[in-house]
């Protein structure tokens, strides 16, 4: 069975993180992403895989080549321009040639596709949606249906007396391929917007699909920390690299730990990681490689990408780091502060307040406090 994956997007939600890496490819417990997913649809049955892509498509190429190192076949299928989540499709359509999953390559779930499949086989239905509850929905898009799970209306980010149902849009699709027949060729044409109104005009069966799978939106910084801690808590099944080291540590391919660092899980660890001594690391936090944590830092609740390099008494708490990243002495970086790519931030800086670096901004020590 085949999957098409929406990678296409800027990541703009998520900048600087993706000033020089796509979404799909950020790395979600030192893994990419867009690997992560790949393997879930691998283990679930799906051997054919097509990404839509538009934004630094060289970086799919390089990583993912012909997907045999995952073992699944995939396709980087690059659009011309923007299309749109429909019109993504649309240009791969010609690869189409029977019911086909379509997923938003920003979307963590451990939903059951099998279960799905054959929701949408047994109503005979032309395209069924995916739908999750949330606590608020006036953030998002409702999706109303009859009992036997038929689609009747959608309704855009209602007001709280409109709301009459709490599922909402979770972003994976069962599609059959001559539904893209209402989709115009060669235009930027979206799902929301376009497709879906117009099946309920056309009348085509489209149903939605209830499940209470976990789902979240990786897409924005603090979703970004969400879901790591929910990895790592347990709340959504993930396979750790590497090997268990201690009670809710996971260390890949070697590291030099002093022995008086103190390692407190759940965490990861990963390959060539240096850890001096009195360091703390707090869970839930993960340590990309040839990461060195120096003396007497204390690091919590945060995400690093690799070859970063913290010096003596720094402070990192809530805070997401990407790739190669200095950050002096006795500097804090907290409060969902995001620091991009190759950084250096002086000493006895205090960020915090989700400030935002980007690639190659240079602080001075004491440059910036609150």
């Amino acid at each position: 069975m085949k999957a098409v994956i929406l990678v296409g997007g800027l990541g703009t939600r998520l900048r600087p993180l993706t000033c020089h890496t796509p979404k799909p490819m950020i790395p979600l417990v030192n893994q990419p992403f867009i690997e992560y997913l790949l393997e879930r649809l691998r283990d679930q049955g799906i051997d054919e895989a097509i990404l839509a892509v538009q934004y630094l498509a060289d970086k799919f190429r390089e990583s993912l080549g012909d997907g045999s190192r995952l073992g699944i076949k995939v396709h980087i299928m690059e659009e011309p321009e923007a299309r749109g989540t429909a019109g993504a499709v649309k240009n791969v359509e010609h690869m189409l040639d029977g019911p086909t999953f379509v997923f938003n390559g920003d979307v963590m779930t451990d939903l059951d596709l099998s279960a799905m499949l054959s929701y949408h086989q047994e109503r005979g239905s032309k395209l069924t949606i995916a739908l999750t509850p949330v606590e608020d929905p006036t953030s998002f898009g409702l999706v109303e249906t009859t009992k036997d799970g038929h689609i009747q209306r959608f309704v855009e980010k209602p007001r709280s007396d409109e709301v009459t149902t709490n599922m909402i849009n979770a972003g994976t699709y069962i599609i059959e391929p001559d539904i893209f027949r209402y989709v115009p060729p060669n235009e930027y044409y979206m799902f929301e917007r376009g497709l879906f109104p117009v099946i309920l005009q056309t009348g085509d069966p489209m149903y939605g699909y209830p499940s209470r799978s976990y789902w979240t939106d990786i897409g924005k910084p603090h979703t970004y920390l969400d879901v790591h801690h929910d990895i790592l808590i347990g709340k959504v099944k993930y396979k750790f690299r590497g090997e268990q080291i201690a009670e809710r540590v996971w260390l890949e391919d070697g590291a030099d730990i002093h022995n008086s660092a103190q390692i407190v899980g759940p965490v990861v660890l990963g390959a060539e990681v240096v850890i001096q001594r009195g360091a703390r690391i707090i869970g839930p936090t993960v340590i990309g490689s040839r990461c060195v944590v120096g003396p007497d830092v204390t690091i919590e609740n945060s995400v690093l990408w690799s070859d970063n390099i913290i010096e003596e008494g720094a402070r990192l708490h809530s805070c997401v780091i990407g790739h190669g990243n200095k950050i002096g002495p006795n500097a804090q970086v907290t409060d969902r502060t995001v620091i991009s790519d190759s950084c250096i931030v002086g000493s006895e800086n205090r960020l915090e307040r989700g400030i935002r670096l980007w690639p190659g901004t240079e602080l001075q020590e004491k440059s910036v406090t609150f």
